[in-house]
């Protein structure tokens, strides 16, 4: 009989650094039913402020879970499928970017990461979409928990 490995816990340090590391990860909203609405996102984790931001627009349904309930859980694989952070916390909904160069605007461009510049030129990468939706808006996930 193959025997797993046991669950191990991570430090701080090293969740932060996983947090970083990977570019997606797997949103957890709360339907009104109260189960799980799960969506792939692309996120920022900002270490020092301890928010991970994600890019979105005002129709979908994660944001309109959000704003009913700012609960929420990112999870984020790590090298094996044994590894893993999950940051939760409460997520605060921003206003729609509506010129360029707005503070929403800004907010969003910071979350590009740089070997994805060429979303800011308007080329979107083979597994990206750009940031230039129309209205999208950054939500951060103000975190209060990660665990492993």
């Amino acid at each position: 009989m193959t025997q797993r490995p046991g669950p191990r816990a991570l430090s701080d340090e090293a969740l932060s650094g996983l947090l970083a590391r990977q570019q997606f990860g797997t949103l957890a909203t709360n339907k009104r039913s109260g189960h799980p609405h799960l969506t792939t996102m692309v996120h920022s984790w900002d270490p020092e402020a301890r928010i991970v931001r994600f890019s979105t627009t005002a129709d979908r349904v994660k944001t309109k879970h959000l704003r009913r309930d700012p609960r929420a859980a990112l999870h984020v694989p790590g090298g094996d499928v044994w590894s893993f952070a999950v940051a939760e916390g409460e997520a605060e909904v921003s206003g729609s970017t509506t010129e360029p160069g707005d503070a929403v605007g800004r907010e969003l461009l910071g979350m590009v990461p740089e070997e994805g510049a060429a979303w800011s030129s308007g080329q979107p990468g083979p597994a990206c979409p750009p940031l230039a939706a129309p209205g999208p808006q950054s939500t951060p996930l103000r975190h209060s928990r990660t665990s492993r």
